[in-house]
C-alpha cells in the first residue's frame, strides 16, 4: 500500500493526508511503495511504450488513476554524450543530463507536475513556496496551468531576473522577504500550518520528490538500463539528490537495473553544510547562517532535506565536494564553449566538482559518469554577460568588419 512515512520514527500517513512533518517526531516524510504491489502495477501498465517523460512513469507515482494531470510536457531531457569535454577532462564516458530543457528551464518542473496534480486532487486552490528562483518559476507556471492561485516568497538580496520574471509573468504573487531563504521557508511553513486552504509545495512536500525521482528513471532508460558508475549533482536544498537516489533504488528493487551508482553531491564553498558533514564524517549538518555564492539556486545554508541527502550519499558509497565561485564560472564557460550547453552557475557546479574529483583520483578515466545540470543559462543572463567578451562596435562597411576579424591581413597576403 502506498503511504507517507516518516524518515525517522517510521510513523505512516495516507497519501491523501495533508501533512508536511511527522506529527509524532517532527521529521520529514517520504512516499513508500509496496514493491510487490508496484510490480503488479507496472506489469499491467505498458509504461515502456510511452514517450519518455515524467508521466511515462505514472504507475510509479502516488497519484490516483482518476486524477487530471497538470502537465506542460516535462521530462524527456537530453542525455548528451559529451566527448569534447570528456577529452579535455581525460574521462572516456561522460554524459550531461541537461535539465534546462524542461518547460520552465529547470529540473523543478518534474516535481511540480506531480505536486500540483496532487494539490488539485486534494482540492487545493492556493499553492505557496519559498524560493531562490527556479521553484517559484516552476510553481507559478504549473499553478497557471491548473488555474489556481500562487504565492511565492523570495529572499532579499540578488535574485536572478531570468527566474523572477517567470514567476511574475505567470501571475504569481511575489513577496520579497527581508531575510535569507531559510527565513522565507520558515514563514511558508507557518502559513501552511495556519491556513489550511494553502498547499505547500517546497521540496519538503514528498509528492514533489516523487516527480523528481523520474530523473533517475530516465538516466537508466537512456543508457539502456546500464547504470553509470557515478552521478554528479548540484546540491542546495538537497531534495534532488535524494529524489534521484530514490528512483534508482526503486528500479533496482524491481530488478530493472543490476547495480546502483555512487551519488556525488556538489555544493558551493560558501554554502556547503552537507559537503562539510560528509567530509568530516558527521551524520548531522551545521547550518551556514549567511550562505553566499554566485550560484543562487544552491545558496541555502540550512537545507531541509539534508538527512535524505546524507543517506543517499552514504548508502551509495558516494561523496561530496565543494567548489569556489571562480571554479563554477570557469566550468559554466567551458561547458558552453566546448559542448554548446548553456547552464546557470548552480548547474555548472557539477562540472566544476567533476574536475576536482578527477584531479583527486576519486573519479577514474574509464568510469561512466553522468553530470546533472539543473537549469538553463538564461535563468541568470547577467552572470554570463559579465564574464563574456563585449560586442565590438564597427562601422557599417565590409572593410571595417574584415579588419576587425583579421580578414584584411589574409586579403593583403594573397
Amino acid at each position: 500500500m502506498v503511504r507517507q512515512e516518516c524518515i525517522n520514527c517510521k510513523a505512516t500517513y495516507g497519501i491523501d493526508d495533508i501533512v508536511y512533518f511527522c506529527k509524532k517526531c517532527g521529521d520529514i516524510l517520504e512516499i513508500k511503495f509496496d514493491i510487490n504491489e508496484l510490480t503488479e502495477n507496472i506489469d499491467i501498465y505498458d509504461w515502456k511504450t510511452k514517450p519518455i517523460s515524467v508521466w511515462r512513469y505514472r504507475p510509479f507515482m502516488p497519484i490516483h488513476e482518476s486524477a487530471k494531470l497538470i502537465t506542460l510536457g516535462e521530462g524527456g531531457t537530453g542525455l548528451h554524450h559529451s566527448e569534447h569535454l570528456g577529452t579535455e577532462l581525460c574521462i572516456n564516458n561522460l554524459y550531461i543530463k541537461n535539465e534546462g530543457e524542461n518547460p520552465t528551464g529547470s529540473f523543478k518542473d518534474r516535481g511540480m507536475t506531480v505536486g500540483v496534480t496532487k494539490a488539485i486532487e486534494l482540492g487545493a486552490r492556493h499553492v505557496i513556496c519559498a524560493s531562490t528562483g527556479n521553484t517559484s518559476a516552476s510553481l507559478a507556471a504549473y499553478a497557471a496551468r491548473a488555474g489556481i492561485r500562487c504565492t511565492v516568497l523570495i529572499p532579499s538580496g540578488k535574485i536572478a531576473y531570468g527566474k523572477l520574471s517567470q514567476a511574475m509573468i505567470h501571475g504569481a504573487k511575489v513577496l520579497q522577504v527581508k531575510g535569507n531563504f531559510d527565513e522565507a521557508l520558515e514563514f511558508v511553513f507557518k502559513l501552511g500550518e495556519k491556513h489550511k486552504e494553502i498547499y505547500l509545495l517546497n521540496s519538503i512536500n514528498p509528492f514533489r520528490i516523487e516527480g523528481q525521482k523520474s530523473l533517475g528513471y530516465e538516466i537508466c532508460d537512456q543508457l539502456n538500463y546500464e547504470t553509470p558508475d557515478a552521478i554528479v549533482i548540484p546540491v542546495g536544498n538537497a531534495g534532488n539528490i535524494s529524489a534521484v537516489w530514490k528512483g534508482l533504488t526503486e528500479f533496482y528493487q524491481l530488478g530493472l537495473i543490476k547495480k546502483l551508482p555512487k551519488m556525488i553531491g556538489i555544493q558551493a564553498q560558501g554554502s556547503a553544510p552537507i559537503a562539510h558533514a560528509i567530509k568530516t564524517g558527521n551524520d548531522k549538518i551545521i547550518p551556514v547562517e549567511n550562505p553566499e555564492t554566485i550560484a543562487t539556486a544552491i545558496r541555502i545554508g540550512a537545507p531541509v532535506s539534508w538527512k535524505k541527502a546524507i543517506n543517499a550519499i552514504q548508502e551509495s558509497h558516494g561523496t561530496a565536494e565543494t567548489v569556489t565561485d571562480e571554479e563554477i564560472l570557469d566550468a559554466q564557460k567551458t561547458l558552453a564553449r566546448i559542448e554548446g550547453i548553456f547552464v546557470e552557475p548552480a548547474s555548472a557546479s557539477s562540472i566544476a566538482g567533476l574536475k576536482k574529483l578527477i584531479k583527486k583520483g576519486i573519479v577514474l578515466e574509464n568510469e561512466k559518469i553522468v553530470c546533472i545540470t539543473t537549469g538553463h543559462g538564461l535563468k541568470d543572463p547577467d552572470t554570463a554577460i559579465k564574464q563574456s567578451e563585449k560586442p565590438i562596435e564597427v562601422d557599417a562597411n565590409i572593410e571595417a568588419i574584415e579588419t576587425t576579424l583579421d580578414l584584411r591581413k589574409a586579403i593583403l597576403a594573397r
